[in-house]
């Protein structure tokens, strides 16, 4: 009987935090609402304008015009060989198409207990919500029961080192800060270090969030993963890279800079509920490869939250609609 309770109680925790993610993504599902939502209209033919409306819908959620056309293209095959009967079925494979983009994404990270310190290596320009990730992911992480310790290496921001500082007071988790200007390489070496004495189980490093543009930023980043790597040749073990949802296709290419530069393993994507352009999601899904690590939809340290594929579709393109 207690078990029974305890998976009725985590099976209610679970549509709770589902029916807060559909929530938080009402802007991306209005979007693409518009045009999709005739899809399940009683009478609507299915025909080449009903093909229009949905591709102009999924363009204007920001899923980008690659990936538009790929699930149009498919649409319009199944079409012609005459596999759809109605709207609705359309409108299910269009919801498969979807899903079938973004699972491959859906890798959790994965810390293992014999790697430590685990070295987790964060990126991105500024404005997109880094700084507040590391905060968040290190809040989760020590709730998990690990021990946890932040670097500031975003020395070119007062502002920065101190936020992390802010965090650091309210999750209880070691920040090792220098001076505004201070060489970044050295603030990563020096927490490596104490990371190793304190016997830390991860390690979270910021950085620089200038233009991705910048030859400097880009150059610096090298440089702290070199430091890293001589410190710890399997390090960073993470490189995990914040992109902001809603800059829309404008995340795509900042994610081509910079993973060229530290080879980038990892994206949170931020902000994904003040956007109506959260179909970049499937776009930076379909280009990139790389695994969606989190998702960020809200303030609330809970509101950083683990990509899960099917859920993401399902906020946004129900299912049961």
């Amino acid at each position: 009987m207690i078990e029974s309770n305890s998976n009725a109680s985590a099976a209610t925790k679970r549509t709770g935090l589902f029916a807060r993610l559909k929530e938080k993504l009402a802007a991306t599902r209005r979007t693409l609402g518009e045009g999709l939502g005739d899809l399940l209209r009683v009478g609507r033919a299915l025909d080449q304008d009903l093909l229009d409306d949905i591709e102009t819908a999924l363009l204007r959620a920001d899923v980008g015009v690659e990936t538009t056309r790929l699930l149009i293209d498919d649409l319009t095959a199944r079409l012609k060989r005459k596999e759809l009967n109605d709207a609705s079925a359309a409108y299910r494979v269009l919801r498969q198409g979807l899903l079938g983009i973004v699972q491959p994404a859906g890798r959790p990270l994965i810390i293992p207990s014999g790697t430590k310190p685990y070295i987790i290596m964060v990126v991105g320009v500024n404005g997109v919500g880094k700084t507040t990730t590391i905060g968040k992911l290190a809040s989760q992480l020590k709730a998990s029961g690990r021990r946890v310790m932040l670097a500031a290496g975003d020395t070119f921001r007062a502002a920065a080192v101190e936020q992390l500082k802010v965090w650091g007071e309210r999750t209880g988790v070691p920040v090792i800060a220098q001076h505004t200007g201070a060489d970044a390489a050295a603030v990563a070496h020096d927490a490596m270090t104490a990371a190793a004495a304190r016997d830390v189980d991860v390690l979270i490093i910021d950085t620089a969030g200038r233009q991705h543009t910048h030859s400097g930023l880009m150059d610096e980043l090298k440089k702290i993963r070199r430091v890293i790597a001589k410190v710890d040749g399997a390090a960073p073990h993470e490189v995990l890279m914040v992109l902001d949802a809603g800059t829309g296709q404008n995340a795509l290419s900042q994610l081509e800079h910079f993973r060229a530069a530290v080879d980038v393993t990892g994206i949170a994507l931020t902000k994904l509920d003040g956007t109506a352009k959260g179909g970049v999601l499937l776009a930076i899904a379909k280009k990139s490869g790389l695994p969606i690590r989190y998702i960020g939809v809200g303030e609330d340290v809970g509101d950083l939250r683990e990509f899960e594929a099917e859920e993401y579709v399902d906020a946004i393109l129900p299912k049961n609609e």
